[in-house]
């Protein structure tokens, strides 16, 4: 029985090492894919976090201000703020769109809308392509702050 088994062993199969060399292209196969979806659903979810918060403290910026022109600087800085502690350089003057619901903006028991848009590029996209195609997702959040009923308006 020691003969048997000692040919046994030495005789070749040709099967020897194929196992790791599909599991080696299985996983690079299905491990590539999972990790660029990982990085891009984290790019989008910091921007999803950027723009509420820059949404909200915009809104709130604005109405605690005592005039329209230093409510509008101040909601600009918050947004700038806010995009730039997530890894964002937009222009946060063209990320902000601000619309009130009264003629004059910061009228008592009025409504001050903030409205921030960002366009969050997919990773690893070489620039001629992103050219060609445009290969971004917008995130887009809208957040409403009150006038308060009793304020005094200046202008």
């Amino acid at each position: 029985m020691s003969r048997w088994w000692a040919r046994r062993r030495a005789r070749p199969t040709g099967d020897e090492g194929s196992s790791v060399i599909e599991f080696l292209g299985l996983s690079i196969v299905l491990l590539v894919p999972l990790v660029y979806l990982v990085l891009t659903l984290g790019r989008l979810e910091a921007a999803t976090f950027a723009t509420e918060g820059a949404a909200r403290e915009a809104a709130r910026t604005y109405v605690a201000a005592d005039g329209a022109d230093e409510g509008a600087v101040r909601a600009v800085a918050a947004v700038g703020i806010a995009l730039r502690d997530q890894g964002f350089d937009d222009d946060p003057a063209t990320a902000l769109t601000l619309t009130c619901s009264a003629v004059p903006c910061l009228a008592p028991g009025s409504d001050v809308s903030a409205r921030i848009e960002v366009r969050v590029p997919l990773p690893f996209v070489p620039s001629f392509v992103r050219d060609v195609i445009p290969l971004e997702v917008p995130v887009s959040v809208e957040r409403v702050a009150p006038v308060d009923t009793y304020r005094t308006t200046d202008e």
